[in-house]
């Protein structure tokens, strides 16, 4: 008979606190209840954002650029809160509480924007085409931007919590368990991507034919019930306790090297402090040698305890393997700046894009497709590109490289070189297209909207790539207890690129505005010259990925036993976020 040690997990407890029982909690079953809140996050946050341009330009009566900018803050800053809900969770709250706070908030958010879109006193009088338009008052934007601020702070908590929350059920030294949560992480990814799917197609579509009250109503719902959901297995869940934000490691490390600043190095590394167990012992790099000064023992380093026994105080003193995992996350940082512009170009898809929709051609028989829904060639190009890399290209290169595929860096390269392809095509048909609005008058333009379709197809076949890549990057190369951090560095990514598209709409709508004309992002996108704007990011992509390819060849990743074990294996899983 097995000992009652076998039926508990060592690093999690129970709902009363006490070791997990194997039988009575975690597991597929109580995953997948965390699944719904997930699915319906996506389904409103991109439901919202690849539609929100047109509602902004058609019924808050807002110019093309400030409709765009306030799509990209508002993603930027979603994507920006997942550090502030990766640290409440990591120092305070615990997951399961970070998810609980947050996804109420979002539905919060999502209520507020439903009677934001459905009572008229909240947004400016309908005009027709050729008349002058009566823009939103602050009043009115100050509510709508309530609603979406709520949002996106939802969704910050959420997205540093949910994948991490979903692997804590599952013991990963337990074979069979382990299994289940490769199992249990594919179904994620899966679900996701359907989530989406839904947003860009039914839930725009309900926004356009029946109602944008209505469809932020179906979200409110839904998120109300995926909560009661969640919060049916809260005595079935396993939780770990939480082990204190890395951000402190880091902040103790800069001002011990600073306090130290002016002590010199010794000699030889083996005077260096290091307490760290040899098996965990990171080896020791000559890069920014200024940090390892935190390693050396000076008077005045160490504390006495109650027993007696001296211990090492952090704020003055760390080991070897502490500082190294800290230059580790320095390394990453010219790779993680030069990822920026890949969602910049982006985020181009869901507002500029979009709006270029908005004038073509949409109709398919009787059927007129709404614009926000070519997104859908986007999110299709991402499930083509990952099942042939999958099944296609990765068998072949390991027959013939004896690898399993591309390397981080690698597919990170790749993206890049997509996105910027997909960014020369989108200015190649915004230049079709403009020659078309020139010679009509008509409100709907005589050109295919499908003509689009290959800027969605090569920025989504670039996501693939990259997301994948700076997923894998990410967490191969950084310490085993910044993982959680590290990934949150990778989602700054995505927020620093939307808030870099928004500076550029600024300074370009500035620098190119005269008197006499609207500049390249004219109020009417008819009237000004988006291809130039699209010719701009094509340079800026080219120039950053040479510097891009620079920074790989710099690149040296730490050995340790941690990321040798991890390099043996398979790479990354995802549940390591």
């Amino acid at each position: 008979m097995e000992s009652k040690g076998t039926w508990t997990v060592a690093d999690a407890i129970d709902y009363n606190g006490l070791p997990a029982d194997k039988s009575k909690t975690g597991g597929w079953i109580t995953a997948a209840l965390i699944l719904g809140i997930e699915v319906v996050e996506r389904l409103s946050t991109m439901g919202i954002a690849v539609n929100l341009v047109t509602y902004l330009m058609e019924t808050m009566h807002l110019p093309s650029s400030t409709s765009a900018n306030i799509v990209t803050d508002f993603m930027g800053t979603s994507f920006l809160l997942c550090l502030l809900g990766g640290f409440l969770a990591d120092s305070f709250l615990g997951r399961f509480k970070t998810i609980a706070i947050f996804s109420t908030i979002q539905a919060l958010g999502t209520g507020a924007l439903a009677v934001a879109t459905k009572l008229p006193e909240l947004r400016p009088p309908t005009c027709h085409h050729g008349e002058a338009c009566t823009p939103a008052t602050a009043f009115q934007m100050t509510f709508l931007y309530i609603a979406l601020y709520l949002i996106a702070l939802g969704t910050g908590g959420l997205k540093s919590s949910i994948s991490g929350f979903g692997s804590d059920q599952f013991d990963d030294k337990d074979p069979k368990e382990k299994a289940q949560m490769a199992f249990f992480f594919n179904r994620f990814f899966f679900i996701i991507s359907m989530g989406t799917l839904m947003a860009v197609t039914v839930l725009v579509y309900i926004q356009d034919e029946v109602g944008r009250s209505w469809a932020y109503g179906i979200c409110t719902v839904s998120m109300a019930i995926a909560i009661a959901v969640f919060l049916s297995g809260t005595k079935s869940y396993r939780y770990k306790k939480s082990q204190g934000s890395p951000v402190v490691q880091i902040f103790q490390i800069i001002a011990a090297s600073i306090r130290k600043r002016k002590t010199e190095l010794p000699q030889s590394i083996v005077y260096l402090y290091e307490d760290t167990p040899e098996s965990l012992r990171i080896e020791h790099t000559d890069q920014f040698r200024m940090l390892d000064k935190a390693a050396v023992v000076t008077e005045g380093d160490f504390e006495q305890t109650l027993d007696g026994i001296a211990i090492p105080n952090p704020w003055k003193l760390s080991s070897v393997t502490k500082v190294e995992e800290v230059k580790m996350m320095v390394r990453l940082l010219p790779i993680w700046a030069t990822t920026i512009i890949f969602w910049t170009t982006y985020a181009q898809m869901i507002t500029f894009s979009v709006e270029q929709a908005s004038t073509m051609r949409r109709n398919v028989g009787n059927f007129q497709i709404p614009a926000g829904s070519l997104t859908v060639f986007f999110v299709a190009a991402i499930l083509i590109s990952l099942a042939f890399y999958d099944r296609v290209i990765m068998p072949f290169w390991k027959k013939w490289k004896g690898k399993p595929g591309f390397s981080s860096l690698q597919r990170i390269a790749i993206g890049l070189v997509l996105s910027t392809a997909g960014m020369a095509a989108a200015a190649i048909v915004e230049q079709q297209r403009l020659s078309v609005a020139k010679s009509s008058t008509q409100k709907t333009l005589p050109i295919s909207v499908f003509l689009l379709v290959p800027q969605f197809f090569l920025v989504g076949a670039g996501e693939a790539f990259i997301y994948t890549g700076q997923l894998d990057f990410f967490i191969t190369q950084s310490p085993k207890g910044m993982k959680t951090m590290s990934t949150g560095l990778f989602l700054t990514t995505l927020s620093l690129g939307f808030f870099v598209s928004s500076f550029l709409v600024s300074i370009v709508k500035k620098v190119t505005v005269t008197s006499t004309n609207g500049g390249w992002l004219a109020d009417n996108i008819n009237h000004g010259r988006l291809d130039l704007f699209y010719w701009l990011l094509v340079i800026l992509s080219g120039i950053n990925f040479c510097v891009y390819f620079i920074c790989a060849l710099w690149f040296k990743p730490t050995k340790g036993k941690d990321l040798e074990e991890m390099e043996k294996g398979k790479g990354f899983s995802v549940e390591d976020c």
